[in-house]
């Protein structure tokens, strides 16, 4: 298993943002997070990496503890937070420049820039590309350590119709040669060409894990937007709305 979480619990004070959640990512396999704003996808993510502080039963990822074996773990592990802060003089090519020395051995770096639409833009300054280059740069620099486990936040925002597609392709191939991915998104036409299982969040808990079908049988809707809004308690808001 690439990735195995059980009863992870966090909390800001007295406030409980995610309690007892457990799911497992095996190689080449895709999971989705899930859920509103605010329903705890984002400090799940945190906690798993070790950023925030948790409670668990089990936390171990690649075989080990990622917050005892952090430097060896996180060789192997790629990042792409919703939003990346950069330094104003960086160029595109510096910045990967600065992440490959980040890592023992990283991917064919060229490559990533072509399969990710960034050719040409190397010497470009990162502030001055549009917010979808910045956010498939994001994703390049998360998988320029050739990892085998990538957390992917929010993953297409900003980008258009053909930047999207052509982002999971890259990462459908990815998959087919082992990588596991943790991602989260709130367009179901991504978590539907992605995802292997999905896990929805409401207020913290677990309302829902298991594959996309399942959701649409267990929820008795007609597609995973009307199965994920019934489930993440969305569906009644709607109703209120219109």
């Amino acid at each position: 298993m690439i990735l195995t979480v059980k009863n992870l619990s966090v909390a800001y004070g007295t406030k409980e943002a995610v309690e007892n959640i457990s799911f497992n990512v095996k190689a080449g396999e895709v999971i989705g997070l899930l859920g509103a704003n605010g329903a705890g996808k984002s400090s799940t993510i945190a906690a798993v990496l070790g950023i925030v502080k948790s409670n668990y039963k089990e936390l171990n990822m690649l075989g080990k503890s990622p917050i005892l074996h952090r430097k060896e773990v996180f060789q192997e592990v790629g990042v792409q937070f919703q939003e990346t802060n950069f330094q104003d003089k960086l160029t595109v090519s510096e910045a990967c420049e600065q992440w490959e020395s980040l890592y023992n051995t990283t991917a064919d770096v060229p490559q990533l820039l072509q399969r990710l639409g960034l050719v040409g833009k190397e010497t470009q300054l990162v502030k001055s590309l549009s917010g979808g280059e910045r956010q498939r740069l994001a994703v390049l620099l998360a998988l320029i350590s050739n990892p085998k486990l990538v957390f992917l936040d929010e993953l297409t925002t900003g980008l258009d119709t053909r930047a999207r597609r052509m982002l999971w392709k890259q990462l459908l191939e990815m998959k087919e040669n082992g990588l596991a991915i943790v991602l989260t998104s709130h367009y179901m036409d991504e978590v539907e060409a992605l995802c292997d299982k999905i896990l929805i969040l409401k207020e913290g808990k677990t309302v829902f894990h298991g594959t996309i079908q399942e959701a649409i049988c267990t929820s008795n809707k007609p597609s995973m937007e009307s199965a994920y809004l019934y489930f993440a308690g969305e569906e009644d808001e709607l109703c209120v709305h219109f």
